[in-house]
C-alpha cells in the first residue's frame, strides 16, 4: 500500500480556570483504527495542550513532519484556534488535506468549516468517516458519497452530505489506543482533569453511546449504549498498567456502569490477575441506577474517586432536561460510596431555562446538605445542535447572541437563561461556592479523605 504521513492533533491551550490535563483519547483511538486499516501511513500525534504551544508552534510541527493529510480535533471552547492555524498550515503545506473533527465539528458541522480554512469536517464519531476520507483521497475520488460529512467542494463552497455514518457496534474490534506514539511525562507532571495529585497514570474509553436522552449533550455517539466486554476492558487495561508500570487509571466514558454486570465482570477479572488498581471516574457515573454490590466490587477493586452528576435538585428541571434522576437513590448512593472510602465530587448546573430561583435554592441546597467532599455549580451553557439550544430559542433567543462560543471555556461563560434577573442568579451563584466550601465539617472531609499521592 502506498505510503502517506497524517499529523492528528488535539487542539487547545491550558488556561487560569481549567489548567487540568488528560491524554487525547479521540485522536488516540483513531490513530489506532487508522494504521490498522492503512499499513501504509506514518503518524504523528500532536497534543497543543499539553505542550501549550502557540499556533505558530503547532504550524511548526506539522511542517517539519511533512504530512499528506492533517487532522485537528477540538473542543468548541477552543475553536477559534482552528481559524488562523489552518490558514498558517495552508501557506506552508498548501496540498495537504486539513481535516476537522472532535466536539466542535459535530457540534457546528458545516459552520464549524465555513469558520476556517481546513477541506473536510468530521461530523460525530470519527473512525469509520476517517476511513471513507482516506479511501477517497488516496483514490482520487470526491467525499460527496461520504456519509454526514461536511466538506468544501473546488469551487470553495461548504457543502454536507446527507445522512450518517454507520457507528461501530463491536467496540472489541478497535484496536487499543496508539499510547506508544505519545509522550506520557506531560500527564504525569501536569494537574490531571480531576482536582487531584499529579501522577502516573493512564485513561480510557471503554463505552460510547448513552440511552438518556438529557437536552444538554450532543448526540455524538447516538443513544445506543456500545460498550467494550469485560474481558477486552481487562486486556487492555492490563497491557498498559503493566507496560507504563502504573497502578493509576481513569475510565473517561461518559456512562461507565450502564451495564452492571460488565463492571462486575471486570472487577472479577481485574482481581484474578492481581492488578492492584487505583480507579478514578472523573466524568461521572448514572449514580441512581448503582446498587451497593456494584460499589463494593468498585471499591474494592481500586476505586477512590469518582464524580457524581447531580445537575439539579429539582425534580421539574429534572423532567425538563429529560435526565430523570432519582434524587433520592442518587443522594443514598453517593454517601454509600463515601462512606466506604470514595472522594466524591459533585456537578451541578445553574440556569436552564424557565428555571425559578426556588428551584436553584433547591440545587444549591441539595448539594450543600450532600456527602460531596468538593463540587462545581456550572452556568448552564446552550450548545447548537441540542435540545436545549432549541429551547433556549424559544425562551431566550437574545441571550444567544451574547455567547461566544469558540473563544471561552465553559467556565467563563455568563449569560442566565433562567426565569430570575441577571443580578439575583449569580449572587446565588457566587453564594452556592461559598456555602458548599465554607461548611466547617466539609473542610474537616476534605483535609481528611484527599486522596494522597500514592508513588
Amino acid at each position: 500500500m502506498k505510503r502517506f504521513r497524517i499529523f492528528l492533533a488535539s487542539l487547545g491551550r491550558r488556561t487560569f480556570s481549567f489548567p487540568f490535563l488528560t491524554p487525547p483519547m479521540g485522536i488516540l483511538m483513531l490513530a489506532a483504527h487508522i494504521r490498522k486499516q492503512f499499513p501504509g501511513a506514518v503518524i504523528k500525534l500532536y497534543d497543543q495542550r499539553a505542550l501549550n504551544a502557540s499556533v505558530d508552534d503547532v504550524v511548526l510541527a506539522a511542517n517539519d513532519f511533512e504530512p499528506d493529510v492533517v487532522g485537528f480535533s477540538s473542543m468548541t471552547s477552543f475553536g477559534h484556534i482552528l481559524r488562523p492555524l489552518t490558514a498558517a498550515l495552508r501557506e506552508v503545506r498548501p496540498k495537504a488535506l486539513i481535516a476537522i473533527g472532535g466536539p466542535h465539528a459535530s457540534a457546528f458541522q458545516a459552520q464549524a468549516l465555513e469558520e476556517c480554512g481546513a477541506d473536510i469536517a468530521v461530523v460525530g464519531e470519527g473512525e469509520l468517516t476517517f476511513e471513507r476520507v482516506l479511501e477517497a483521497y488516496l483514490s482520487g475520488g470526491g467525499f460527496d458519497a461520504i456519509p454526514g460529512l461536511a466538506w468544501r467542494d473546488p469551487s470553495g463552497d461548504v457543502r454536507q452530505n446527507p445522512g450518517q455514518m454507520p457507528l461501530i457496534m463491536d467496540m472489541d474490534s478497535l484496536p487499543f489506543p496508539a499510547y506508544d506514539l505519545l509522550n506520557m511525562q506531560p500527564y504525569w507532571t501536569l494537574p490531571p482533569m480531576s482536582a487531584l495529585p499529579v501522577r502516573r497514570y493512564v485513561s480510557f474509553f471503554t463505552s460510547r453511546g448513552c440511552p438518556y436522552h438529557c437536552i444538554y449533550c450532543h448526540n455524538v455517539f447516538g443513544k445506543r449504549f456500545r460498550p467494550q466486554s469485560a474481558q477486552r476492558m481487562a486486556e487492555e487495561v492490563e497491557h498498559f498498567v503493566r507496560l507504563f508500570n502504573v497502578r493509576e487509571i481513569e475510565f473517561l466514558d461518559d456512562m461507565v456502569n450502564c451495564d452492571a454486570q460488565r463492571i462486575l465482570d471486570f472487577c472479577d477479572l481485574a482481581a484474578k490477575k492481581d492488578l492492584k488498581l487505583r480507579i478514578n471516574l472523573p466524568n461521572s457515573l448514572r449514580t441512581d441506577i448503582l446498587t451497593e454490590e456494584v460499589i463494593d466490587a468498585l471499591v474494592d477493586t481500586g476505586l477512590y474517586h469518582s464524580s457524581f452528576a447531580l445537575e439539579s435538585g429539582s425534580p421539574r428541571i429534572q423532567n425538563l432536561m429529560r435526565k430523570n434522576l432519582n434524587i433520592p437513590k442518587f443522594l443514598e448512593n453517593v454517601e454509600l460510596a463515601t462512606r466506604k472510602g470514595v472522594f466524591a465530587n459533585g456537578f451541578t448546573m445553574l440556569g436552564f431555562p424557565t428555571e425559578t430561583e426556588e428551584e436553584i435554592k433547591s440545587t444549591i441546597d441539595v448539594a450543600c446538605n450532600s456527602t460531596f467532599h468538593t463540587a462545581t455549580f456550572f452556568t448552564v451553557i446552550p450548545y447548537p445542535h441540542t435540545a436545549l439550544y432549541e429551547l433556549a430559542k424559544q425562551t431566550h433567543p437574545d441571550r444567544l447572541e451574547l455567547i461566544s462560543y469558540t473563544d471561552s471555556d465553559y467556565h467563563n461563560i455568563k449569560v442566565n437563561f433562567s426565569e430570575v434577573p441577571d443580578d439575583v442568579f449569580f449572587a446565588h451563584q457566587r453564594w452556592a461556592w461559598r456555602r458548599f466550601f465554607l461548611q466547617p465539617r466539609r473542610l474537616i472531609r476534605i483535609i481528611r479523605d484527599y486522596p494522597q499521592r500514592q508513588y
